[in-house]
């Protein structure tokens, strides 16, 4: 996506998000049961990053978004006797939309952190991954994990993201570049501007399927481990329970194994 096209959808975004506070969030901030507030509206609104594979990502094929959380996410609306609305979110937009109101529950695979939590309040765990790096095939410069800390070296990561943190505290001689839009990751190790990034395993994944100049870098057995959960809006303590609920009956009859299974995720669930 250009910067260009970036920007348009975050104005898109922020329009969406204004009008659904208006129109929803008054009605549960008023107290009144978010559940109802879903049934009566007869669609639960989903906020899903589509380019996040194997949970959230657009299947090229078909032009479909699909993946674990998909599959979760309609699993959560029949539970509720409601038809899913899919709400397209950019990864970093994903607290913003769900404090405004532009959704009832982020699905699409959130990693927890303390700035994170601060703004909305998550579920209990289901999946965790480890961190990996991504470099160019086409450079000799990092042949493993241990040369991104040698001097000369340039990581980089996204603003915000778990990595960052991660990242800053194990870098000791290498040098951490924190990149914020329109600044993108996959440029700047295809531009040689950085040797490598950082990001989580399905990402990585997804991106070494897609593109051929890819090549992932391993990192030590568990390093930067994150957790990732489904997020809703603070301080609705019937609505949280609600989904943690709906989390442990997906653990306890196989729906999310056999979810993770499917779309490659199969080790990374936490129960």
């Amino acid at each position: 996506m250009g910067a260009g096209a970036w920007f348009g959808s975050l104005m898109v975004l922020a329009v969406i998000m204004a009008g659904a506070a208006a129109l929803c969030t008054a009605a549960v901030a008023q107290g009144e049961d978010r559940v109802a507030v879903i049934r009566a509206r007869g669609e639960l609104r989903v906020c899903a990053w589509p380019d996040y594979f194997g949970i959230s990502w657009r299947n090229p094929r078909g032009g479909e978004v699909e993946g674990l959380d998909i599959d979760m996410a309609r699993a959560f609306a029949t539970r509720l006797r409601v038809r899913l609305a899919l709400i397209e979110t950019d990864n970093l937009a994903i607290p913003a939309a769900v404090e405004a109101g532009a959704c009832d529950i982020a699905m699409g695979g959130v990693t927890v952190t303390e700035e994170r939590a601060a703004r909305v309040a998550f579920t209990k765990p289901y999946l965790s991954t480890p961190l990996v790096g991504i470099a160019n095939r086409a450079s000799a410069r990092v042949p493993d994990w241990a040369a991104l800390d040698r001097p000369g070296m340039v990581v980089a990561v996204s603003a915000g993201a778990p990595a960052e943190a991660i990242m800053r505290a194990a870098l000791r001689r290498g040098e951490l570049a924190v990149l914020r839009p329109p600044r993108l990751r996959e440029a700047e190790v295809q531009s040689g501007r950085a040797d490598a990034f950082i990001t989580d395993l399905p990402y990585a994944r997804g991106l070494a399927q897609r593109q051929p100049w890819v090549r992932l870098i391993e990192a030590p057995p568990r390093f930067g481990e994150t957790l990732m959960a489904w997020a809703v809006p603070r301080g609705d303590a019937g609505w949280l329970a609600e989904a943690n609920n709906f989390l442990a009956v997906v653990k306890a009859d196989g729906q999310l194994a056999r979810a993770a299974e499917r779309h490659g995720m199969a080790g990374l669930v936490v129960y």
